[in-house]
């Protein structure tokens, strides 16, 4: 052009800010100036659209072009102001330079107000955005000023950022856009759709989305995404079913849709439809053009439990970002392929990726659930260097990885380190502790701090808390922290009604127990049940809890392993065979009996009550074995006196490659102890920490002053004791007073000191004074016996009666020694008498060593005939039956009774079992099992 005038420049300038060459724009506006022409309006507003499509870079060059206007007579103009305005937004992130812009407008118009309003509303400063609306209305009264369509978008969502009042602000916003006639406008209509189904009102979103005369995608994504947040997915996919041949889809759709199919009621069900759009996508080759879609089916098949076909989908997407990884890395975990997914962070690594705090979020879950604590650490320590330790999400998974794994300080560290906490912070940090034995009260401490900081209590809080005070035992704490669950009307809720079931029935509040489970009724699931009936067996009441499992299983309610594991470690307890084996046919008929934790508390029931020939074949028929299955069989055949066959079954254990862990070396102490193998007894006792790592702790040194005491080296327990690298407890010297005991007056002086050392740590324990005076009597020392008794009587404590009882098909027969009330004491009695006169005949001498008083010869015998298991035994023998007999005892039987019963088994020709406080015996034809060693 030969000549170019004020429109040429302006015309060329307004071009390629138009058709996005900002550069270009700026430079001929540079241009323009250096021919010495001023600009016009439009090229002015031109330049500074351009100044703000390029951002910082031309603030400086904005800065000098509004120096230009102030001296022109543009200063005032309300549209280069208007332009101004959003410059300053764009370029400085200053709403201080807009506001004083808009401030200087002498006569302002409805662009200038909504100009300003979006300004604040980008800037996230909704309040003063929301002030100047209402200062807009109120100056309305003299000037027409109308909020614009992209007024209301941006008010709707700024409005979505204030936590306390946006919801209220929001109904007036539709309130007053309804007034205005935006109500049907595709822009306004679609921000309120968004919004209202974000806050969960999606019925007020449906309303809106249908009173709209145009709709596109983006107003359907923004319905679906709302009911998907609320768990919706059907009436999501519903939504998109009816719109998809009324708008044009765009790939947001298709992830919102497969993100729907994670929330539907019947997983395989949505899993299905995912399939569908899965198949549509491929046709349509968006698949592998578009990396959120390959995101979202990753994302929709991990959710919905197919992990395989997630994983098959990553590994074949031809790009990867981020969200890919993360979306793998969560999926993994979410399946429980835990060390898959810790593998797939390190690939991720590998491959020159920077974590996000949902990929480092998953991992650290994915490390608890194996306890790889190592790894976790090193997680958290890149972590810090990439500045992610900051995230409250993350500190919340570390405190979850340290608690999972009982590493208590580091939790306590993680959580005093955070910047700031939420509510999960303070439930993980409460829950770590109260599942920590030493921790206990002060996660009690911390749970009043919460409340005292004025966070929320939740369900998560109450469980937690009560796992803490259940630990206590603390009724009262107890009661006023379901005060506070009432006041919070959370009691309601099934998993704190459980906790509250589990703490009443340790606190051995059966009634209150009661009063919750029976309000429960249709809300009753099966921690409910087990937490009842562990409640009835804590508290000693058994019939009570196999009511509750015939109740359920009238009711049609499904027995799970714990409960069975329950109720026949209860019978175990108590060995009662009878129940436990009505117990074993509810497992057979639940389809439980290969169920390896069932078949350990068989194992151990069985053993337990007697009947070890049932334990051992139960043992070897169990498709699958544990450790706990392992140390109930060794035990049993301990506990049985079958030394032998426990340590061939330890033996055994080892070739299966199942490593022994503490308890197991307590069986197998036990068996050499109870068979008197003592250099066997050694060998095993050293193996524990030089072959398999495990420091011995006291009850396995209790085991081997044990083994000592049987084998009569009384003169080597001091010295043993003295290698101890922990000071002996209550079950240590109560062990060697027992060995003293069992001396015959050898080494009472060490029989002494333990006695004392029991008398000063339980002074009112009976069982101490009773082991010295037994001491004393077995050497003979009548006088030292006469003081310990008398001590005993000064001390105001009672000796426990020695007690045998029977089970009978009419109940549970208890004896004492000469029991005369009985109501068939006289048929007992002649039964015994002649008992007694057939195995004098059979050579049967009374052993009057064990009556442990100074009496005479015919008053000892007197005494011996008439002890608790010869009463019982002779009870029995009143009733016709061919079967075992089965006799419990709540202390060690004498050697008397032991030698009666060799004698009663031969002439009756009856197997007669009987269980003391310490062991099995089984007489069988004038033989022990236990072959006198006891």
């Amino acid at each position: 052009m030969p000549q170019k005038n004020h429109v040429s420049w302006a015309c060329l300038i307004s071009g390629y800010t138009q058709n996005g060459m900002p550069d270009e724009a700026c430079n001929l506006f540079k241009g323009l100036i250096c021919a010495g022409l001023f600009p016009t309006h439009y090229a002015i507003g031109s330049a500074l659209r351009a100044c703000q499509e390029r951002a910082s870079i031309s603030l400086k060059l904005g800065m000098q072009i509004h120096g230009l206007i102030s001296k022109s007579p543009y200063a005032s103009d309300a549209v280069v102001s208007n332009v101004l305005m959003s410059m300053y937004s764009s370029c400085s992130g200053s709403i201080d330079d807009a506001r004083r812009v808009f401030d200087e407008i002498e006569i302002k118009n409805s662009v200038s107000w909504n100009s300003i309003i979006s300004v604040y509303c980008h800037n996230g400063d909704a309040i003063s955005a929301f002030d100047l609306f209402s200062r807009m209305q109120r100056e309305a009264t003299e000037f027409t000023f109308t909020p614009s369509e992209y007024t209301f978008c941006s008010l709707v969502t700024a409005a979505n950022s204030l936590v306390d009042c946006g919801l209220v602000l929001l109904e007036q916003m539709l309130t007053r856009i309804q007034k205005s006639g935006f109500l049907h406008d595709l822009y306004v209509g679609s921000a309120l759709v968004s919004v209202f189904a974000r806050y969960g009102l999606t019925d007020c979103a449906k309303m809106i989305f249908e009173q709209m005369y145009d709709r596109n995608a983006v107003t359907m994504n923004g319905l679906m995404v709302g009911l998907v947040r609320q768990h919706q997915g059907e009436e999501a996919a519903n939504i998109f079913k009816e719109m998809k041949d009324l708008v044009h889809m765009n790939a947001e759709s298709y992830v919102v849709l497969l993100s729907a199919f994670t929330e539907f009621s019947n997983l395989k069900e949505g899993k299905r439809k995912g399939q569908e759009v899965h198949a549509y996508l491929i046709r349509s080759a968006l698949v592998d053009t578009k990396i959120l879609i390959g995101n979202a089916l990753v994302n929709m098949y991990a959710k919905c439990g197919d992990i395989d076909n997630a994983w098959s989908i990553f590994r074949l997407m031809p790009c990867k970002d981020i969200v890919s990884w993360n979306s793998m890395i969560s999926g993994l975990d979410h399946n429980e392929r835990f060390e898959e997914a810790v593998s797939c962070f390190c690939t991720m690594r590998r491959n020159g990726m920077v974590p996000s705090n949902f990929s480092v979020i998953s991992t650290l879950s994915s490390c608890a659930s194996l306890g790889w604590i190592m790894l976790g650490r090193q997680i958290h320590s890149e972590g810090i260097k990439w500045g992610l330790d900051l995230d409250v999400s993350v500190s919340n998974a570390l405190l979850t990885l340290y608690a999972e794994t009982n590493y208590i300080n580091e939790c306590r560290k993680v959580f005093f380190l955070m910047p700031e906490y939420d509510q999960v912070s303070w439930n993980c940090f409460i829950g770590a502790l109260a599942t920590s034995e030493a921790s206990v009260s002060q996660a009690i401490k911390y749970f009043m701090e919460m409340m005292q900081t004025g966070w929320r209590l939740n369900r998560v809080t109450f469980i937690n808390i009560f796992t803490a005070v259940s630990s206590l035992s603390s009724l009262e704490l107890g009661r006023q922290i379901h005060a506070l669950i009432l006041k919070y009307s959370a009691a309601d809720d099934n998993a704190i009604e459980n906790a509250l079931l589990a703490f009443y029935g340790k606190c051995e509040q059966m009634e209150d127990c009661e009063i919750i489970f029976s309000r429960m009724a249709e809300r009753r699931d099966e921690v409910s049940w087990n937490c009842m009936i562990s409640g009835y067996i804590h508290n000693g009441v058994l019939h009570k809890a196999m009511d509750l499992v015939w109740h359920m299983m009238r009711g049609g309610q499904r027995l799970d392993g714990f409960t069975l594991a329950t109720v026949l470690s209860a019978c175990a307890s108590v060995a009662t065979l009878e129940r436990g084996m009505e117990v074993h046919a509810c497992a057979i008929r639940a389809c439980l009996e290969s169920d390896v934790v069932v078949g350990s508390a068989l194992v151990d029931m069985y053993a337990k009550c007697g009947k070890i020939d049932y334990a051992s074949r139960f043992f070897e028929l169990m498709p699958v074995r544990n450790i706990y299955s392992w140390n109930s069989m060794i035990s049993g055949y301990a506990r049985h006196g079958h030394g032998q066959k426990a340590l061939k079954l330890f033996t055994q254990m080892k070739q299966h490659g199942q490593s022994p862990d503490h308890v197991t070396f307590v069986g197998v102490l036990s068996a050499c102890s109870h068979v008197g193998l003592l250099d066997e007894g050694f060998q095993h006792f050293k193996s524990m920490d030089e072959v398999y790592g495990l420091a011995p702790r006291i009850e396995h040194f209790s085991c081997m002053v044990d083994l000592l005491g049987r084998a009569g080296d009384v003169s080597k327990i001091e010295d043993f004791i003295k290698t101890m690298p922990m000071d002996p407890n209550i079950l240590m010297w109560r062990t060697v007073l027992g060995a003293c005991c069992r001396a015959n007056g050898r080494n009472t002086e060490l029989g002494r000191r333990a006695a004392m050392m029991l008398i000063e740590l339980e002074p009112q324990n009976a069982v101490n004074y009773v082991l010295l005076s037994n001491m004393h009597a077995a050497g003979g020392k009548w006088e030292d016996m006469a003081e310990a008794r008398s001590a005993m009587r000064k001390a105001a404590v009672k000796k426990e009666a020695g007690r045998s009882w029977v089970n009978m098909k009419d109940g549970v027969h208890v004896f004492v020694a000469g029991d005369q009330t009985h109501p068939e004491k006289e048929i007992i009695y002649e039964k015994l008498k002649e008992l007694m006169n057939k195995m004098r005949d059979a050579g049967y001498v009374p052993e009057t060593k064990y009556v442990l008083y100074d009496l005479d010869p015919e008053n000892k015998e007197e005494v011996l005939s008439y002890h608790s298991e010869k009463l019982a035994v002779a009870f029995v023998l009143t009733r016709k039956s061919e079967l075992p007999i089965r006799i419990m005892k709540n202390l060690r039987v004498c050697g008397d009774c032991h030698t009666a019963f060799k004698y009663i088994s031969k002439i009756v020709n009856r197997c007669i079992v009987l269980r003391d406080s310490n062991r099995f015996h089984h007489f069988d034809g004038g033989l022990c099992s236990c072959g006198d060693y006891w």
